[in-house]
This record gives structure tokens, C-alpha cells and sequence, in this order.
């Protein structure tokens, strides 16, 4: 259990920093005379880098030891925290959130191969992933408030001040108790792959966050589609043809693990655009300070928090058809809440649509997790679960970089903030629907079978990880 619970411990410091910085962007926007897109790219630069770098970093951990990649990333993601604290203006302090994001993208695929590799059991596994789930509600629970309760009395420079010391408890715990261990079969790095990779990421975010000021059809924003399609273009092309790719395109003819793919982009995209609306809406539009707008935001927090433990004893007991189900509806549920019957404006419907968003955000996470790693060969736990990192962290990205977009071009076009977010919460509502349509189709007999079938495909001479029931 002390393994599982360092790896809580640096999931919660990355997870800690983004629910901190959600309730501070009011804060920082007055203070450093920011615009919406710049608080995008506060948040957009950390998850568009660890995006970027997670499969590298998986697959390097995988070849050349965890423990000593995620003791690396424990060290640079405290040194980034103290620099971001330090930050004199809004570009430095999105320059240091990308060193924060570089050490972050060195622990979140490195735990969770390490739990991957510690609970063989499928039923242990999944119990695991809940509580690593778990972990993520405490810190959207635990965000707000010590984020309030910071910005408030100290400033918003102290909500990475909280890092520090968690950095330094988690990498003693590492150094005394996690053991190296590495894949048998080591793979090689894959420089093409990883640069194709970061190509995408990058010009798709940064059309999308600059597009409502440049313009959809200007030279920049054009230039930015074209790169990201001869992005994508040179992956599908390229990477079949390495023998030890850094994507395995052959990992996605399993439809379980293809279907917790989409449903992770989907999943994050509404959490990060929900996270990102109600921030702004409930200090600049309610008037609420920080502290006051942290605990309006605890009952989601709160469910979160509950449900998603409950969601992995689910999975293992019974499969990931159920709390995926139980995810896109109430997920969607909450963003028709917004979209339909304008949720803001009632605080008993507010608060509503917080529960149901925190319910189903809390159900979805364990089985996107554990689809992703079972039944994948173990020497592959690393890159698997960076992939499910990826489209975490991808889906957060877009959704801001979406959301703040739609945002942007409302208030532009002399919208209130209300107006303003309405086609936003359309999309947050499509997002829970996608969710439950293919969480539907890709958690039945036949999507298991296309599992099995792929992990022998990738390596016949071992043993995968059973699939769940």
C-alpha cells in the first residue's frame, strides 16, 4: 500500500496545481492585466507540454528505470512551482508552468505503470486505479479551498507554494521505498514520432486559443490547420513503420482500450471547459472572492471525491459498462443544466448541475484507466497508460482552448457573460453524450474479445494482464 500511496501523492500535487489555478485566474488576470486568452494559456501550456511529453516519458521510464524518472519529475515539477511563485510577468509565469508540465509528465504514466506492475490482480488493479481516482477528488475538493483561502490572504503567487512540500515528502517516500524496475525488452526512443506528436498538439491548441482574435480564416490560423493535419498525416504514415514506434497504432485495434481513448478526451474536455466557465463565471460575474467561489464549487468536488473509489470497485467487481454509463448521463445531464435551463441563474439548479457533474466526472475516471492497461502486455504497462495520460491531458487542453474560444467570441460580439457561454455549454453537454454512447459500445463481449486479440498481436511470447469482466 506504501507504493500506491506515493503515487497518489504525486498525482495529487499535479492534480492539486490545475484545481488551485482555476479558483486564482480572476486573481492573476487583474494583477498581470491578462485577457481570456492568456489565463487559456496558463492553464493550456501545462497540459498542451505534458500532452506532448507524457508517451515519451512513458516509454523512457519503461527503458531506462521508474523510479528514476519519476524521482527526476518530482524534483523538476517542485523547482517549476517555486519558479512560477517567482514569475515577474504572464509570459514568464506560462514559461515556467511548461517546466512544471516537463516534471509532471515525468510521474503521472510512471505511477501508474508502477500500480499497473504492483497489482497484477485485476480486481486489486481496479480497487488501485479507484482510489488513484479518489485522489483526484480530494484534490478538486481540497483545490478550491486551500486556493481560496491562499489567494485571499496571501496572494495568488502562494498556490504553488503548496507543491513544495509535498514534492520533497513524496520523493523521501520514493527514494526509501519504491524499487527500479524496467521493461525486459526496452524500446528505443523514437525522435520523429515525438516531434510529429508535439507538431499536432501545438498548432491545434494554438489556432484554437488565437483564432477569435486573429480570425478562423487568417494566414496564421490556416497555417496552424495545415500543420496539424500533416501532423497527424506524418503519424499515420511514419509510425507503422518503426518496429518500437513511440504510438503503436496497433494498440488501437482493441476497442475497449480506443473507446477509453475518445471517452478521456471527451471526459477532460467538459471537466476543464466546466472548471474554466464557473471559475470566471462565479468571481467575475457573481462577485463571489475566491474563497466564497472554492466552496460554492465543493458539492462537485465532494461527489468526485466519493464516487470515484466506488466507480473502481465497480470496475473490478463488475466491469466498466455500468459507471460508464452512470458518467455520460449524469455528465450530460449537468451540461443541459447550463445549456437548456440556464442553471447559472438558479442557485438551487447550480448547485444541482455541480452535483451531477461531480458524480459522473467521478464515475469515469477508473475505467478509463484500467480499460486502457488491460489486457496490454505488461513490458508495454508504460506506454499504455501514457497514452491514457494523453488523452487526459489533450482532452483538458482542447476543452479550454475550446470553451475560452466560444467564450472569447460571445463576449467580442457584445454578448453578456451569460450569452456568451451558451454555445459553450452545448459542447459540455455533447461531451457527456459521447460518453455515454461510447462507453456503450466499447464495453461489450465483442469490444473485450478485439482486447485479447490485439495484446497477443503486440507480444505473443508474454502474458498479457487479463481483461476485466
Amino acid at each position: 500500500m506504501i507504493v500506491l500511496a506515493i503515487c497518489c501523492i504525486s498525482l495529487l500535487i499535479v492534480s492539486l496545481d490545475n484545481t488551485v489555478l482555476n479558483v486564482a485566474l480572476p486573481s492573476m488576470r487583474r494583477d498581470l492585466d491578462a485577457s481570456v486568452s492568456g489565463m487559456q494559456w496558463t492553464i493550456d501550456a501545462y497540459t498542451l507540454v505534458l500532452a506532448s511529453l507524457l508517451m515519451l516519458m512513458g516509454s523512457t521510464a519503461d527503458r531506462i528505470g521508474r523510479r528514476r524518472v519519476f524521482v527526476a519529475g518530482l524534483v523538476l515539477f517542485s523547482a517549476g512551482s517555486l519558479l512560477c511563485s517567482l514569475a515577474p510577468s504572464l509570459d514568464w509565469l506560462i514559461v515556467f508552468r511548461m517546466v512544471q508540465a516537463v516534471g509532471g509528465a515525468m510521474l503521472n504514466p510512471v505511477a501508474m505503470s508502477i500500480i499497473t506492475n504492483t497489482f497484477t490482480d485485476p480486481a486489486e488493479r481496479a480497487r488501485a486505479i479507484g482510489v488513484w481516482g479518489a485522489v483526484g477528488g480530494i484534490s478538486m475538493a481540497a483545490g478550491p479551498l486551500i486556493g481560496g483561502v491562499l489567494v485571499d490572504s496571501v496572494g495568488w503567487r502562494s498556490i504553488f507554494w503548496v507543491n513544495l512540500p509535498v514534492g520533497l515528502v513524496a520523493l523521501a517516500l520514493t527514494l526509501r521505498h519504491i524499487p527500479e524496475s524496467r521493461a525486459a525488452r526496452p524500446r528505443r526512443a523514437d525522435p520523429v514520432g515525438q516531434l510529429l506528436v508535439m507538431a499536432l498538439l501545438g498548432s491545434l491548441t494554438y489556432g484554437i486559443i488565437e483564432a477569435p482574435a486573429a480570425g478562423w480564416h487568417s494566414p496564421l490560423i490556416m497555417g496552424c490547420a495545415l500543420v496539424a493535419v500533416a501532423s497527424l498525416v506524418g503519424l499515420l504514415v511514419y509510425e507503422p513503420r518503426r518496429e518500437e514506434p513511440l504510438i503503436d497504432l496497433r494498440f488501437f485495434r482493441s476497442v475497449p482500450f480506443s473507446g477509453a481513448t475518445v471517452i478521456a478526451i471527451t471526459a477532460f474536455a467538459g471537466m476543464a471547459g466546466f472548471l474554466f466557465l464557473n471559475t470566471l463565471y462565479l468571481q467575475d460575474v457573481r462577485g463571489l472572492d475566491a474563497l466564497h467561489a472554492g466552496l460554492y464549487m465543493l458539492p462537485m468536488a465532494a461527489l468526485t471525491m466519493l464516487f470515484a473509489p466506488l466507480s473502481g470497485r465497480l470496475v473490478g467487481s463488475r466491469g466498466p459498462r455500468l459507471p460508464l454509463l452512470i458518467a455520460g448521463v449524469a455528465m450530460g445531464a449537468s451540461g443541459l443544466l447550463f445549456a437548456a435551463f440556464e442553471a447559472e441563474t438558479s442557485t438551487p439548479l447550480l448547485f444541482t448541475a455541480y452535483v451531477l457533474f461531480g458524480l459522473g466526472f467521478g464515475m469515469v475516471n477508473a475505467p478509463i484507466t484500467n480499460t486502457a492497461v488491460s489486457g496490454m502486455p505488461r513490458s508495454q504497462a508504460g506506454v499504455a497508460a501514457a497514452i491514457a495520460s494523453t488523452s487526459r491531458q489533450t482532452g483538458g487542453t482542447l476543452g479550454v482552448a475550446i470553451v475560452g474560444s466560444v467564450l472569447a467570441a460571445g463576449l467580442a460580439d457584445g454578448s453578456d457573460f451569460a450569452g456568451a457561454t451558451g454555445p459553450a455549454w452545448w459542447i459540455i453537454t455533447a461531451c457527456g453524450l459521447l460518453v455515454l454512447v461510447v462507453g456503450a459500445a466499447s464495453s461489450g463481449r465483442w469490444a473485450r474479445s478485439t482486447a485479447e486479440r490485439t495484446a497477443r498481436a503486440l507480444d505473443p511470447a508474454a502474458a498479457p494482464a487479463p481483461a476485466d469482466a
